[in-house]
């Protein structure tokens, strides 16, 4: 390896792991925020957030790479140009397409990677990381019997207590608890001063242990539901213990999320989209035999064959006809009306079928898109940091939000068209890639020919070279001062 490439590498280096590390702690951040909601108050512990912070990191990987690729390598070539080593570089005779070919040739290795990575590792993270999240939702939140308050998160129990006192909050005074497991409303109420809340089996239950109360029962009388008998019974101490089962962490088998599209790989989705567009082709087929038995002629329906016959024989024009009845029209009316509720019901059956197959060809085509985006996010911002010749962290992460936000704009737009047959699936997908390339190209023809894109010269000479513009070509013409 020549001097050349380790300078140009060891530039890139240090600001790619820097931007990469920041754009996984913002998309993991934005992608925390969203189920936020599910994960606070429910005391899962160190091991299982941290578990789940590592199978969502693993799962933005390939989409960060793109956004860390260009932030990088226009802060790089950004940087050498900033301090005139670009320009010594190109003036010892040194090509900007060699200058380039170190990066270039990292870009393609990460795309390579990006790929595979999405392929073989982000299936599986996705399986492991939506698993463990949908145990986490299914989580009851942490114990929290809070004073003044009716607290119902034990299944079939209601309770309420007036104060908590104690170093641990662990007394208890003027405890209401209403029995539900009976499943007869409030037919079972206990009413103590006071008591203690411990854990017992390893946090398994909770017992109450509770201090002159007493309990109140109702038993309806079967034979008169009017009728009732009620009983009260005093304690001087009674125990009650709860299943806190619930509130366990459940491990769900992953093979039930195992079908889903974002746990396939390629062959896979391959195999799902294959099946699903044979259920639509067999619908298709048939849907015409499907469709006749509600499609008959009315007068075949509503005559007698002999009549239909003799009729028939004779060939009596329409107009002669006997008149339909109010039997006859009504019946033909609901006929039309079963076709058209047949017709309306088995279309959109077919529309979400052929939604679901373009939703696994998405995910084909997603896996092709984000790792064509790590050489196209290169092509992008290498030139482009040529151009500029700014490093630093100010005018690169302007110009990288910028074209990040374009590309992730119409990768959502094309997507969404694929999904709702507005365009083909691969026209919809590649639909960002296709817009930015010309952007690549042609901050790369600029920057080989020493262009100042940047600069007021390169516009004013624009202008010049537009003759059906006259005022713009005035402007752009010095003004010479006469003696």
């Amino acid at each position: 390896m020549k001097k050349l490439d380790k300078l140009i590498l060891k530039a890139f280096a240090g600001p790619f792991l820097l931007t990469f590390a920041v754009v996984e702690f913002i998309f993991l951040t934005q992608l925390l925020l969203k189920y936020l909601d599910d994960i606070i108050g429910k005391d899962l512990g160190i091991e299982v957030i941290l578990k789940l912070l590592f199978f969502l990191s693993v799962t933005i990987i390939p989409i960060s790479l793109p956004l860390a690729v260009l932030l990088s390598s226009l802060m790089t070539y950004g940087n050498l140009g900033e301090h005139h080593e670009l320009t010594a570089i190109k003036a010892s005779g040194v090509a900007l397409t060699r200058i380039l070919r170190p990066v270039w040739l990292v870009s393609l290795m990460l795309a390579g990677i990006a790929f595979w990575f999405n392929d073989s590792i982000v299936p599986k993270a996705n399986l492991s990381a939506y698993s463990l999240l949908w145990d986490v939702r299914q989580k009851k939140l942490a114990l929290d019997i809070r004073p003044g308050i009716f607290y119902n998160g034990i299944p079939g129990y209601t309770i309420k207590v007036d104060k908590k006192v104690g170093l641990e909050k662990d007394i208890l005074m003027g405890i209401m608890i209403y029995d539900h497991t009976q499943k007869t409303g409030n037919a079972t109420v206990i009413l103590a001063d006071s008591g203690r809340m411990f854990t017992r089996f390893n946090g398994q239950y909770l017992g109450f242990e509770l201090f002159r109360g007493h309990e109140y029962i109702e038993q309806p009388d079967a034979q008169n539901r009017s009728a009732a008998s009620f009983y009260r019974q005093g304690f001087k101490r009674n125990m009650i213990t709860f299943s806190l089962a619930s509130f366990d962490l459940n491990n769900t088998k992953k093979e039930l999320f195992s079908t889903n599209r974002m746990m396939l790989n390629i062959p896979q989705l391959f195999h799902a989209s294959d099946s699903i567009q044979r259920t639509l082709a067999r619908e298709r087929r048939t849907l015409p035999a499907r469709l006749g038995g509600y499609y008959t002629y009315l007068r075949l329906d509503t005559m007698g064959r002999a009549q239909n016959r003799k009729l028939a024989a004779l060939q009596v024009p329409a107009s002669r006809l006997p008149p339909l009845t109010a039997t006859q029209v009504e019946q033909a009316l609901n006929r039309a009306r079963n076709v058209n509720s047949f017709i309306t019901a088995t279309s959109q059956r077919l529309y979400e079928i052929a939604r679901e197959s373009a939703e696994f060809r998405i995910e084909v085509y997603r896996k092709y898109t984000q790792s064509t985006a790590v050489l196209l996010m290169f092509l992008i911002g290498a030139p482009l940091g040529a151009i500029i010749k700014k490093g630093g962290l100010g005018v690169p992460i302007l110009v990288s939000i910028l074209f990040f936000i374009v590309f992730y704009v119409f990768d959502t737009m094309g997507s969404k068209y694929g999904r709702d047959f507005v365009l083909p699936v691969g026209v919809g997908m590649w639909l960002s890639n296709a817009i930015l390339f010309p952007f690549g190209a042609f901050f790369l023809y600029q920057a080989y020919n020493d262009s100042g894109l940047l600069e007021l010269d390169f516009w004013r000479r624009l202008a010049q070279r537009l003759p059906r513009f006259p005022r713009l070509r005035r402007l752009a013409t010095p003004i010479v001062e006469g003696n």
